[in-house]
């Protein structure tokens, strides 16, 4: 019999499948750019706006000099693009850690992620999408980042990040943070209306007991966003398949992590009654690197 109650775990259970991480985040804290990788120098900054910015959701190619990719569009957006070099004492992957740090606090969905030759040749990168020559550098040494997020009045946000190593072994970030305008589609990205928010993605570790690696900060982000009133909170608990493990027992495991995580929840003054735990397991594979493994994603849906 399908009632109020099924409905509702439904509506968890596809916001889950379709990771709808586009969170309602204030816009005035997204007009700004990620928090600056703190070993790193500010080098320049340029202000973009375009009626038909380039942005690129697949590996780039050059054919006949112009620019193919299989995913691609051109947006209206505004914002500006900022330049860094990272000191000689840190590293690209640092750099690049932390700002998919700052893209999952916002609550970004990562609409496309490469590395190395994956991501297509350097010099376009460098010379024709981004007009930086000072990204110039090695194929197998580059990354780059697209996300997408959407504010609590719809409007929708890209933030594009991109990592080099230059053949003199200097190191290099750029990162766009852009408005874009209303009514533009963004390629994979599922507008939430700003009613989502997430998700924060907490790995745990145990079997009788459990321990989560969860911040502070997303403890007190959650609590936040729980706050509001009919606010549900939905814990996707995921386990990885071990070797010669049944399905039924990473199901299971899956779940009493995410029975443990809820206990947390409650002592930091989330409310039983608004959490949904929807048991994942290792049925849903995701692409994104750090969203494996043995975890719980934490997402809040709100009236």
């Amino acid at each position: 019999m399908f009632n109020r109650s099924s409905s509702g775990f439904l509506r968890c259970l596809a916001a889950v499948v379709l990771f709808a991480s586009a969170g309602s985040v204030q816009a005035n804290a997204l007009a700004q750019a990620p928090v600056q990788f703190s070993q790193s120098s500010l080098q320049n900054t340029a202000a973009i706006e375009s009626s038909g910015h380039l942005v690129l959701f697949s590996p780039v190619r050059e054919i006949r000099n112009e620019i193919r990719s299989d995913v691609m569009a051109r947006l209206p957006v505004s914002g500006q693009g900022q330049l860094f070099e990272i000191n000689r004492d840190a590293s690209r992957e640092a750099a690049l850690d932390h700002y998919l740090t700052e893209l999952r606090a916002r609550g970004a969905s990562v609409l496309y992620q490469c590395s190395g030759i994956q991501c297509g040749r350097n010099n376009v990168w460098a010379n024709q999408i981004f007009q930086q020559s000072r990204l110039l550098g090695r194929d197998g040494s580059q990354d780059y980042v697209a996300a997408a997020v959407e504010d609590e009045n719809g409007t929708q946000w890209l933030t594009l990040v991109y990592t080099v190593t230059r053949g003199n072994l200097r190191e290099y970030v750029w990162v766009e943070q852009l408005e874009v305008g209303a009514g533009a589609s963004i390629p994979g990205f599922e507008a939430s209306n700003g009613r989502m928010k997430g998700p924060v993605v907490v790995p745990w570790t145990g079997g009788v007991t459990y321990r989560f690696d969860f911040s502070a900060d997303d403890r007190r982000r959650l609590t936040d966003w729980a706050a509001d009133e009919g606010a549900e909170v939905v814990l996707a608990a995921f386990s990885s398949l071990q070797d010669g493990e049944l399905l039924e027992a990473a199901l299971e495991r899956a779940r009493q992590a995410g029975d443990a995580l809820a206990e947390v929840l409650g002592k930091t003054g989330v409310s039983r009654s608004q959490i949904r735990i929807v048991t994942v397991g290792p049925v849903v594979q995701v692409e994104d690197p750090d969203r494996r493994g043995d975890r719980v994603e934490v997402l809040v849906i709100k009236r």
